[in-house]
C-alpha cells in the first residue's frame, strides 16, 4: 500500500506559522511519527507552496497510489484546476485541514475540493492525518479482506 501526504502553501511553515491555530510540531517531525506508525504503509510527502506543482504530482501518482491525503491550504478555497485534477485522477483522495475551516474566515467555508474527494477531516490538528491514513488502510481491508 502505497499512501503519500500532499501539503499546499504555507505548510512548509507549520510550527512557525502561527501556532495558536497550527501547532508548534513541524510537518516533517510529524510525518516520522506516521512513519513509525504505519511501517506497514509506503508513505511519501510532498510538499509545494505552487498550485502547478501540486498538480503535476496529482497527474504523476493519481493512477499508481493506493490513497491521497490532501491538504491544499488556501488553494482549497480557490482552484478549480485542482478540483479538476481530483476528478482526472482514479486514487481516492482525503481531505484534510488541521484548524477547523468552518470556524474560521468564511471565506474558508467554501471548498471547491471536497465534492470530488472521499472524504474531509477537518479541525481535528494533525491527527487528521493519522486519521485519513487510517481510513485508506480499513478501505483497503473491506474491499479485500483475504
Amino acid at each position: 500500500m502505497k499512501i503519500i501526504i500532499i501539503n499546499g502553501p504555507n505548510l512548509n511553515l507549520l510550527g512557525k506559522r502561527e501556532p495558536e491555530i497550527y501547532g508548534s510540531q513541524t510537518f516533517l517531525d510529524y510525518f516520522a511519527t506516521l512513519q513509525a506508525k504505519f511501517s506497514d504503509i509506503e508513505l511519501h510527502y510532498f510538499q509545494s507552496n505552487h498550485e502547478g506543482e501540486l498538480l503535476d504530482k496529482l497527474h504523476e501518482i493519481g493512477f499508481s497510489f493506493s490513497g491521497i491525503v490532501l491538504n491544499a491550504g488556501a488553494y482549497t478555497h480557490t482552484s478549480i484546476a485542482l478540483r479538476d485534477a481530483i476528478a482526472a485522477i482514479t486514487t481516492p483522495v482525503v481531505e484534510v485541514h488541521i484548524s477547523n475551516i468552518y470556524a474560521r474566515e468564511e471565506f474558508r467555508h467554501h471548498s471547491y475540493l471536497t465534492a470530488k474527494c472521499a472524504g474531509i477531516i477537518s479541525g481535528l490538528g494533525l491527527k487528521g492525518y493519522e486519521l485519513a491514513i487510517q481510513y485508506f488502510k480499513l478501505d483497503l481491508f473491506l474491499n479485500n479482506p483475504q
